[in-house]
């Protein structure tokens, strides 16, 4: 197993013994250093694994005090917050850019190959609108997985989980990026040319690129949206008003 990968191994680990009852609501799970021990890992990737489980509300850690169980109610499987499209669009233009940053500092041939295989298949005619978001999906988490750091890997797993899962927000983005397929393909080709050239800063600046265009396409659909509910209200009083004179004789 991947280093990437462990602390998600002990992650579910230390969630099924929640779940079993050997640590229960209110308890302080062991120190990082008898975790480590029981799961054969180091400190560093159990506390990669608490970060993680405490993201998705199992437990909380409180510095100087330990780690402790939460109630069921308080993570319900993973709950999600409620959150506007436009607050995790600039999220998203934070943590990817860095990721991006990261990331061409490490990827390699193997990796740019995978990035341009999920960039045909966004930009080919015959993929369905779920295949160019899945490899759209696919693209950012695995340049989120490049970066080499577990933790940003899982922050950008869980803003997509937010993208995907939350109404409002997937209803804003269906209709937005129904609309502006090709300039997103451009931009993902500029963000791997910039991986290409091994180029931090110029990553860094693609990604931005990118989530800036995407935040003023929201903003024009919303203006959009907006102008059009005025019309429809304006339409409607005037011919409430022009059934009443008609009323009148």
């Amino acid at each position: 197993m991947s280093e990437l990968r462990l602390y998600q191994s002990v992650a579910k680990q230390i969630r099924q013994a929640i779940e079993a009852g050997e640590f229960p609501v209110g308890a302080r799970l062991p120190g990082e250093r008898e975790l480590a021990e029981r799961f054969n890992v180091s400190r560093v990737t159990i506390r990669e694994a608490e970060i993680a489980l405490e993201a998705l509300g199992w437990i909380s850690i409180k510095t100087g005090s330990g780690v402790y169980v939460l109630s069921r109610d308080a993570h319900v499987a993973g709950s999600l917050p409620d959150v506007t499209a436009f607050d995790l669009t600039a999220a998203r233009a934070v943590f990817e850019a860095e990721a991006a940053a990261l990331a061409a500092a490490n990827i390699d041939d193997a990796s740019l190959a995978e990035l341009e295989g999920l960039i045909a298949v966004m930009s080919s005619p015959t993929a369905s609108d779920a295949e160019s978001s899945s490899a759209d999906q696919k693209f950012h988490e695995a340049i989120a997985r490049i970066s080499g750091n577990p933790v940003v890997e899982h922050c950008i797993k869980l803003i997509w989980r937010m993208r995907n899962e939350l109404p409002k927000v997937k209803q804003v983005y269906q209709s937005v990026c129904h609309h502006d397929w090709d300039s997103r393909t451009d931009e993902h080709a500029a963000i791997l040319h910039a991986l290409k050239a091994r180029d931090p800063q110029a990553s860094r600046a693609a990604m931005r690129d990118h989530f800036h265009r995407l935040f003023e396409a929201m903003l024009a659909a919303e203006e959009a949206e907006a102008l059009a509910e005025v019309r429809r209200r304006t339409q409607h009083d005037r011919d409430r008003f022009m059934a009443t004179m008609s009323a009148q004789g």
